[in-house]
């Protein structure tokens, strides 16, 4: 049983790369079968084909994912609002850049209209886009206009998903484990900081008053 789970593994290792790479339909089974040193027969015989092979690399990623986020929220449960979200955001910005082939793939595929999105927006994307929402907004003031809650959430969400959609921007300088621990830990705190600025303000009159007028005038 365990030789069988790392051979999956192998595969769904070798799949995650050849697709950030070339892309789903530019690779073949073969591609996989090569670079996973397996035989061509096992991915059908423990996916069921290639699109059996994404489905379940996605499945898995997600599932590991979204238990990942709430474990943490567990943990930091007796905290402070704010220091909930510093812990969610670590982890998550902690788990895609851990497997940020796999991440910056699926994003790849998101911002296309297919079937593959629709089914991960009903499922995974919609508790994803839970957790992070509630954990946010428990952080904002409740005089913060929501207009102006729903342009801080939105520019918040861009922050966590740009590094794999503009993965171009920064792979070159991102080679081997250290210097992917130094990415997550200089970015998190990048977020960080933006997030103390929005949340420090939050009761400030000015900060929430010139929120207000704005989408007034809007």
């Amino acid at each position: 049983m365990m030789k069988n789970n790392l051979t999956k593994q192998k595969v769904v290792d070798a799949a995650s790369s050849l697709f950030f790479q070339k892309g789903f339909h530019g690779t073949s089974v073969r591609d996989i079968a090569d670079k996973a040193a397996v035989n061509v027969s096992l991915i059908s015989y423990y996916f069921n084909g290639k699109q059996g092979l994404l489905e379940y690399a996605v499945t898995a990623y997600y599932e590991a994912y979204l238990q990942s986020v709430e474990s943490a929220l567990e943990e930091v449960a007796p905290l402070s609002p704010k220091e909930q979200l510093h812990q969610l955001i670590f982890t998550i910005i902690h788990y895609k850049q851990s497997y940020h082939q796999l991440t910056c793939f699926i994003q790849r595929e998101l911002s296309l209209d297919s079937v593959f999105v629709r089914e991960m927006a009903v499922t995974y994307l919609a508790k994803e886009n839970y957790y992070i929402q509630k954990t946010f907004y428990d952080a904002l003031s409740n005089k913060m206009h929501p207009d102006e809650k729903t342009y801080l959430l939105m520019q918040l969400k861009g922050m966590l998903i740009t590094p794999y959609i503009l993965h171009s921007e920064w792979k070159d300088q991102i080679i081997g484990e250290y210097s992917h621990q130094q990415f997550i830990k200089k970015y998190v705190r990048t977020i960080q900081k933006w997030l103390d600025f929005v949340l420090d303000n939050k009761n400030d009159k000015d900060f929430i008053h010139s929120g207000n007028k704005s989408s007034q005038k809007s």
